[in-house]
């Protein structure tokens, strides 16, 4: 039997879900323009990043793990199990955290602008990453062989990180424009 986990695995499954985003993101760029491609491109491989690094064992080999070492309920406690307590820009597991869904937020942003519709759904696009985080620490709470905590802190540190993305990409549609791209194509046709 073959066992998952460590940082091999993750660089695998993160260069094969690179693959499969980058060909779900060429042939949208072909349809949509290239902004949109590389948005869709970007915003697909950030989600499927922030799964393998939150449900891969981070130790190759853990195997069984016995019902009454598991967790049997989230930790609430602020500061949880990552080092150094609450602080959503410290060190460590909760810097990686908040870091690892801003490029998530960012690609929601530039994906979703192009409509007219992008300012109610950019919201709601964040809710879903929102849930997504919470759906992650769910899996980690009842999925024991995984060996990882659910905690309320990765929550807020996930959405955190989301909500600076979303920032940035606002922040940065002066320059890039993607509704350009909706106009330029449909006046082609």
């Amino acid at each position: 039997m073959v066992s998952i986990g460590g940082t091999g695995w993750m660089l695998l499954f993160a260069a094969v879900a690179g693959l499969f985003a980058l060909v779900v993101g060429l042939v949208l760029g072909r349809r949509m323009g290239p902004l949109a491609g590389l948005a869709w491109f970007g915003l697909g491989w950030s989600i499927a990043v922030i799964a393998i690094v939150t449900l891969v064992p981070a130790q190759n080999g853990l195997g069984y793990i016995p019902a009454d070492q598991h967790a049997t309920s989230c930790s609430w406690d602020i500061g949880g199990p990552a080092p150094g307590g609450f602080w959503i820009f410290g060190g460590g597991q909760q810097l990686l955290n908040t870091v690892l869904f801003v490029p998530a937020g960012f690609f929601l942003v530039l994906a979703l602008a192009r409509w007219r519709a992008g300012w109610l759904l950019v919201p709601l696009g964040l809710a879903a990453l929102a849930a997504y985080s919470l759906g992650i620490e769910e899996i980690q709470l009842h999925v024991a062989r995984i060996d990882r905590a659910c905690d309320v802190t990765d929550i807020i540190d996930n959405v955190s990180g989301a909500v600076v993305g979303v920032v940035l990409g606002v922040a940065l549609l002066p320059l890039v424009r993607p509704w350009r791209a909706r106009r330029r194509l449909g006046s082609e046709r």
